[in-house]
C-alpha cells in the first residue's frame, strides 16, 4: 500500500471521529445512535460523490476490469475504509450492536484493504462503493426522523419507500451483476471472496427490508381502516 494512502486512512479515521464528537456536542440531547447516523449520512454523500468522480469512463463504468487502480480511486477507497474503521469501533460502544452490520463492516474493510494493498480492482471497488452507499442517506434519514418525532408519519413512510426502492435496485440488480463480473474477471481470490460475501449480506438485508415493508404496509392499512371506522361512527352520532 502506498504511503500516501496509509496517511489518508489514518487522517480519515481521525476526521470521522472528530466529526462524531462535534455532532455529539451539537446534539447532546440526542442519542448516541443519532449522532453516529448523522456522520454516516455525511459519509454516504461523500462516498457516492468520490465514487462518481473516480469513474474513468462513464460509457463503461466498470471498465477497465481487474486493472490497476487510479490515484483518485485509491483515495476514494481510502476515505471509505477510514470511515468503516471508525464506524466499526463506534458501533462497539452502542448499546445494541448489530451482528449483521459488524459482519458487513469486516467484509468491507478486508475487501477494500486488499484492493488498496494490491493496488488493483479500482473500477469494481468504486462501483461497489457507489452501489452500497447510494441508499444509505435514506437508511439513516428514516431513523433520524423517528428520533425527531416523525415516526409513522407520511414523511417517514415516504423515506421508507425511497430507501427500499433504491436499496433493492442497487443491491439486488446492480449488485449481482457487479459480483458476477468481479468473479469472472482475473481478480485476486480474496477480492472475489469479499465481493461474494458482500452480496450475500445484501441479500440478507433485502429479505429483512421486505419483511419491514410488509409490516409497514399492514400497519398503515390498519390505521386507515381504524380512521374510516371512527369517521363512520362520528357521522352516525352527529
Amino acid at each position: 500500500m502506498e504511503d500516501y494512502i496509509a496517511k489518508w486512512v489514518t487522517s480519515g479515521v481521525l476526521f470521522w471521529s472528530t466529526t462524531f464528537l462535534l455532532v455529539r456536542s451539537l446534539f447532546r440531547h440526542r442519542s448516541f445512535d443519532f449522532s453516529n447516523r448523522v456522520v454516516s449520512a455525511i459519509h454516504a454523500v461523500v462516498a457516492v460523490s468520490f465514487a462518481s468522480f473516480s469513474v474513468q469512463d462513464w460509457s463503461c463504468p466498470l471498465c477497465p476490469l481487474a486493472s490497476r487502480s487510479s490515484p483518485l480511486q485509491m483515495k476514494a477507497l481510502a476515505v471509505t475504509l477510514s470511515y468503516l474503521i471508525y464506524d466499526l469501533v463506534c458501533c462497539l460502544f452502542d448499546r445494541n450492536p448489530k451482528t449483521d452490520n459488524s459482519i458487513h463492516h469486516v467484509i468491507s474493510i478486508v475487501g477494500i484493504g486488499a484492493g488498496l494493498a494490491y493496488e488493483m480492482c479500482g473500477s469494481e471497488m468504486v462501483a461497489s462503493m457507489w452501489i452500497t452507499e447510494i441508499s444509505s442517506p435514506f437508511l439513516h434519514m428514516r431513523e433520524l426522523l423517528k428520533e425527531l418525532g416523525h415516526r409513522d408519519t407520511d414523511l417517514n413512510f415516504t423515506v421508507d419507500v425511497l430507501f427500499a426502492a433504491i436499496f433493492s435496485l442497487a443491491r439486488m440488480v446492480g449488485g449481482p451483476y457487479l459480483t458476477y463480473v468481479t468473479l469472472k474477471a482475473d481478480n485476486p481470490l480474496l477480492i472475489k471472496a469479499m465481493a461474494l460475501g458482500l452480496q450475500l449480506v445484501s441479500a440478507f438485508w433485502f429479505y429483512k427490508i421486505l419483511k419491514m415493508f410488509r409490516y409497514k404496509i399492514a400497519k398503515r392499512r390498519r390505521s386507515v381502516d381504524m380512521g374510516m371506522a371512527a369517521a363512520k361512527v362520528s357521522a352516525r352520532s352527529s
